[in-house]
């Protein structure tokens, strides 16, 4: 398994500002609607840029790719994708949050790496399960918190990404390290189970589809980055 560390280099003190502005933000609807977000503090690029892997590494590089990502957040994975998408790719921000949405439109017209990709990419303020299955795509970047979620809902949206996910084309995903350990000495026993039970099912899909996995330290908390492949 690959092991990820932060990218170097000093930051401007715009970009600086940025990122507290978008940690504000994400703290505070984190606190109100921990369920939906997962952790109380944005990705890190570090993790950003492992998600965006099959983005930047692509068999045909003059290859257009047709991009989803699931839960944009404060868009800190989104500069990750920005980051490895070619000039003809698309990319398609589906948030249920419409706080976190509106912040990402208006990143698009106002930050350095989104803006870049502004007359690519559309924000949808909506659940990913409502963005119907009309159209399909070559990447998935999913920044869902599955452990926060039943098995059920995992499984329905999982179903949701196969059936959007072209033949050939990658899911990419990722769960905080340690959760279950964590969870069997302080949760409720319910909750631990319903944990264990979403964990378990997402184990098996990557035991059916995974191509590779990878720790990525530098992430508060540390996560594992899981690459699924649809079967051809």
């Amino acid at each position: 398994m690959a092991e990820t560390q932060s990218p170097t280099g000093p930051l401007t003190a715009l970009r600086l500002d940025d990122r507290l502005r978008d940690t504000k933000l994400f703290f505070t609807q984190a606190v109100r609607t921990f369920h939906a977000t997962g952790s109380v503090v944005p990705s890190s690029r570090a993790l950003a840029d492992a998600l965006a892997e099959y983005v930047r590494e692509r068999p045909d590089p003059e290859q257009a790719l047709r991009i989803l990502e699931a839960g944009a957040g404060t868009g800190a994975i989104t500069r990750g994708i920005a980051a490895a998408m070619g000039p003809k790719d698309t990319v398609d921000l589906v948030e249920a949050n419409p706080r976190f949405a509106a912040h990402v439109e208006d990143l698009l017209g106002s930050d350095r790496e989104l803006s870049a990709i502004a007359d690519r990419a559309t924000v949808h303020a909506m659940l990913v399960n409502d963005m119907g299955t009309d159209q399909t795509y070559d990447v998935i970047v999913s920044g869902l918190p599955f452990a926060n979620f039943t098995a059920e809902q995992v499984g329905e949206i999982l179903d949701h990404y196969f059936t959007v996910l072209r033949p050939g084309g990658t899911l990419s995903f990722y769960g905080y390290l340690y959760t279950k350990e964590i969870k069997a000495v302080i949760a409720r026993r319910e909750d631990y189970l319903r944990q264990a039970r979403t964990s378990w099912l997402v184990q098996d899909w990557i035991d059916r589809y995974g191509i590779r996995s990878e720790r990525v330290w530098a992430n508060v908390p540390p996560a594992w980055v899981h690459h699924l492949r649809k079967p051809v």
